[in-house]
């Protein structure tokens, strides 16, 4: 399996091209409208097609790249069921699996940050196992805190923190090892915390994450919700311009 990030500095998102060179088949997770063309060239550059596209949810704080790599590449664009968007797709229900060859994607449903949230979890059967290796977790577990609740509460963020709270719970119970590869890190408005060191593992983050520290989900909330840092400008434009799915909308 082969693993590009993208780290987009200024707003502090991270994406990711991966998958099965042996079969040819790449996939780009919560890719960035600005970084299209460096996806294209990469996958180009590594002699394979860019076959899937995969959002975790709809994107509050930058115009998604979705739309562009699907029209230049033909490739199949997947959501979590219930993302509300306007454009063809293929919904990912819990548990549902994307196969690029020997690398098998498969969604856990993260609800939390958004309503349709999911984070998709990687193995590589070229290792003999299915075993997990590592999580894109987007908006959910971030390094160092997680994703904040109320962007798209839709007026009641409280239950949407309640959510992130048992999300994060399915995610802990990865292995230790499993690395953690989210879709923001340190300077972005999707946290307050967030380390900039932008990858982790599941143990790692168990241990030193001071955001899931709160074993009861009223507190989790309470705690969450407290201090949030503005909302990122410009956000209904954004949302609606990736519910659309325009290529190059509000770009």
């Amino acid at each position: 399996m082969i693993l590009r990030p993208f780290l987009y500095e200024p707003t502090a998102c991270a994406s990711y091209l991966f998958g099965c060179t042996g079969h040819g088949r790449l996939a780009v997770v919560d890719p960035h409208i600005d970084l299209v063309d460096a996806y294209l060239a990469e996958a180009d550059r590594i002699g394979a097609p860019v076959v899937a596209v995969l959002e975790t949810h709809v994107q509050a704080d930058h115009v998604s790249g979705l739309p562009a790599v699907v029209a230049a590449t033909g490739a199949t664009a997947y959501l979590p069921a219930g993302a509300g968007v306007g454009f063809d797709h293929q919904p990912l229900r819990d548990g549902e699996r994307v196969d690029l060859g020997n690398t098998v994607v498969r969604a856990l449903s993260t609800p939390g940050h958004a309503p349709a949230h999911a984070a998709y979890i990687v193995a590589d059967r070229r290792r003999g196992t299915e075993e997990p290796w590592l999580a894109f977790t987007g908006d959910s577990l971030l390094v160092g805190d997680v994703g904040r609740p109320d962007l798209h509460a839709q007026g009641d963020p409280e239950a949407m923190a309640r959510a992130l709270h048992a999300s994060l719970g399915r995610l802990m119970a990865l292995p230790d090892g499993v690395s953690v590869y989210p879709s923001h890190f340190g300077g972005s408005v999707c946290g307050r915390s967030l380390s900039s060191n932008p990858f982790s593992t599941i143990g790692f983050e168990r241990r030193h994450n001071a955001a899931i520290a709160h074993a009861d989900p009223d507190e989790f909330a309470a705690a969450l919700l407290s201090d949030l840092p503005p909302a990122p400008a410009g956000q209904e434009a954004i949302v609606a311009a990736n519910r659309a799915g325009s290529v190059g909308a509000a770009a």
